[in-house]
């Protein structure tokens, strides 16, 4: 089990545990990944009686407009799509984003977040507690600072060629750009094309450096063997 398959919440959510982690990944467009098979939708909430001005969400919550392209997707197709492509469950996404945007000046105002998260992320069904919205969380920015450095390390290594880095930072930045977009933002050709090519400098940067540092590796290594 996954050590973030928990949620301690008094209204448990779906469990991170029901995704599968042996699928490969589609071929096929990634919004189509995840808009298949979802015509039931989250749990219907139409029967419940309208609530009153006291039962209201906040405001900023009601005008809240992120991930309306999932906006008929199930928890669990959500989460299958993001564990095929990368280390983070659709909780850890959903309540990171949710983070980032409550943020105020004293802090995450994570009681709201957990309170209201089915209002804010149309896949979430239940509520949370201010300590499962902190630890998922805190799950994803460790989950984050590993994969950073596990491709950091990749990068470095010379496991791959300049040509298999180009690919691989491609397919990535593909995935990355599309949760963007899920999350609602709207990237245009320049500012896509600007996005990959700080990404490409960055990378040519890492490689020529890393290449330098073998080399005077060897070098040195070399010296010590001939004296």
């Amino acid at each position: 089990m996954d050590d973030d398959a928990e949620t301690p919440t008094a209204d448990r959510g779906p469990s991170d545990d029901a995704a599968s982690t042996s699928a490969a990944p589609s071929d096929t467009d990634p919004q189509s990944d995840i808009d298949d098979q979802t015509a039931p939708g989250v749990e219907e909430r139409a029967d419940e009686s309208d609530p009153s001005d006291d039962d209201a969400p906040p405001e900023d919550v009601q005008k809240y407009a992120r991930f309306k392209k999932v906006d008929g997707a199930q928890y669990d197709r959500v989460n299958d799509f993001l564990r095929d492509r990368t280390y983070i469950t659709a909780r850890e996404w959903a309540i990171a984003r949710l983070c980032a945007d409550f943020r105020t000046e004293t802090g995450v105002e994570m009681t709201k977040i957990g309170e209201n998260l089915p209002e804010l992320v149309p896949f979430m069904t239940d509520t949370y507690t201010p300590q499962a919205v902190n630890q998922a969380r805190s799950s994803f920015e460790d989950k984050i600072r590993k994969s950073g450095a596990t491709f950091l390390y990749g990068a470095m290594s010379g496991f791959f060629t300049a040509e298999e880095l180009d690919e691989m930072m491609y397919e990535v930045t593909e995935i990355a750009k599309f949760l963007l977009e899920v999350e609602g933002v709207d990237l245009s050709v320049e500012e896509e094309m600007e996005a990959e090519e700080r990404i490409s400098s960055v990378m040519r940067e890492v490689r020529e450096a890393s290449a330098d540092l073998r080399t005077e590796e060897l070098t040195e290594d070399a010296d010590d063997d001939s004296a």
